[in-house]
């Protein structure tokens, strides 16, 4: 299993390749996928699904050219559904263009496999309604979006956006992973469960 990073659109959000042998998934497509599809032909990979955290714009400017020419699906939460119809989702303010629509598909919370993988998927709300968390116990790492950052947590300022319940997301579904656990978010470098439960600031009575 190998994981790839990619910092890609105009605020440089992290997108994430998971990878097998042969197949892969692509989590948070925030802009531009050419380096994507360059890197899987290179490895002769097959995208399965193309993931999302949440839909915000800066998370999902990749989805529509990458699924068009893959022809994965892309999953995300329906209670994001509503942020489609507002610039945070489509795009069109601080001096970017709208974003071109695109077919989705809603994923629940609960057990399911990408590419092979094990995949437990939590509903982890906060930053926005539909906030979504992919743990692959495999990969010992949890793809948390914009709930949780080194030091830091998302906004909550957005519409959607609420403190007491992403602190609640990220104590019960985060903190209870195994310690090791990496933590991948939609921006800045990486961390772990044990990491941020003793040094995040928010959340200081760990």
């Amino acid at each position: 299993m190998v994981i790839e990073v990619f910092n890609l659109g105009p605020l440089q959000t992290n997108c994430y390749v998971l990878a097998g042998d042969k197949e892969a998934v692509v989590i948070d497509p925030g802009g531009n996928p050419a380096e994507i599809v360059q890197y899987l032909k290179a490895n002769n990979l097959k995208i399965t699904h193309i993931l999302n955290t949440h839909l915000h714009f800066d998370h999902t400017a990749g989805n529509r050219e990458l699924s068009e020419i893959t022809g994965a699906p892309i999953l995300c939460c329906e209670k994001d559904a509503d942020l489609l119809d507002s610039w945070l989702g489509k795009g069109g303010d601080m001096g970017l263009p709208p974003l071109d629509t695109y077919e989705w598909q809603d994923v629940e919370a609960g057990e399911t496999r990408f590419a092979g993988f094990d995949c437990t998927i939590f509903h982890t709300p906060g930053h926005s309604r539909g906030s979504l968390t992919f743990y692959f116990p495999e990969a010992e790492a949890a793809f948390v979006g914009d709930l949780i950052f080194y030091r830091s947590i998302g906004r909550t300022d957005f519409p959607g956006g609420d403190l007491e319940v992403l602190k609640r997301s990220v104590t019960e579904h985060i903190f209870t992973l195994p310690p090791a656990t990496r933590l991948l978010s939609g921006h800045g470098p990486e961390t772990t469960v044990s990491d941020e439960k003793n040094h995040n600031p928010f959340f200081s009575e760990f």
